[in-house]
């Protein structure tokens, strides 16, 4: 039976893969990105099982309306992906308060806002699934990633902790590690790592970007 998706971050990257993956085996997709104008190529091929909804993650109103705008046209959604996120390499002292705060709220407060919005859509149609996406920085830590591993290692607590309230309601989840390159640079994001401003009091950071940039 065809199953339906919500996936965020659908523009490019893990996305828009999973994306395409689900529309070829016949399923129907609402991908959530910053414009509606996204996949326009994929949204052509696939008019009818294809659905673009505008979401801004650092908005939690935003999050909510666009979540509730994907089960009013659904009418069920089975698979929520919250895939959207992307990395900062720097030392943490070297981040702009900005820099700071927009990472959090996109990879960390904006993942929580997309579950908590769906929650009282799949409670009501009796069940579904929650996949989160994440990498071996839930996990474990490297230097120059710190801002990054601290949004991965408290989306997965919640995660953990939310799946023991939800699953009398049929309400499952699944972490999702996107392993890719292993090293510091391995981190699953779908745009970025972003930088921020290099100070000469970090030789491991130094290492790090390196690392980054040699592959």
């Amino acid at each position: 039976m065809a199953k339906t998706w919500l996936i965020t971050g659908v523009s490019s990257g893990l996305g828009r893969l999973l994306a395409e993956k689900a529309l070829i085996r016949g399923d129907r997709v609402v991908g959530a990105s910053r414009s509606e104008d996204a996949l326009s190529e994929l949204r052509a091929r696939h008019p009818e099982r294809l659905r673009i909804v505008a979401m801004d993650l650092k908005d939690q109103s935003s999050v909510r309306a666009a979540v509730d705008r994907a089960f009013a046209a659904s009418g069920r959604i089975d698979i929520v992906v919250s895939n959207a996120g992307y990395g900062l390499l720097g030392a943490a002292e070297e981040a702009g308060d900005v820099q700071v705060r927009d990472i959090i709220d996109t990879n960390l407060i904006g993942s929580i806002a997309l579950i908590r919005a769906a929650l009282p859509h799949l409670r009501s149609q009796g069940g579904g699934r929650i996949l989160q996406v994440s990498s071996e920085g839930g996990q474990i830590a490297y230097p120059a990633f710190s801002l990054y591993h601290a949004t991965k290692w408290g989306i997965e607590g919640f995660v953990e902790s939310v799946a023991q309230e939800t699953a009398p309601f049929g309400v499952e989840f699944t972490l999702v590690w996107n392993l890719g390159r292993r090293g510091p640079g391995s981190a699953a994001i779908s745009r970025g790592p972003s930088r921020s401003r290099p100070m000469r009091e970090h030789p491991p950071v130094r290492s790090a970007r390196r690392s980054v940039a040699h592959g």
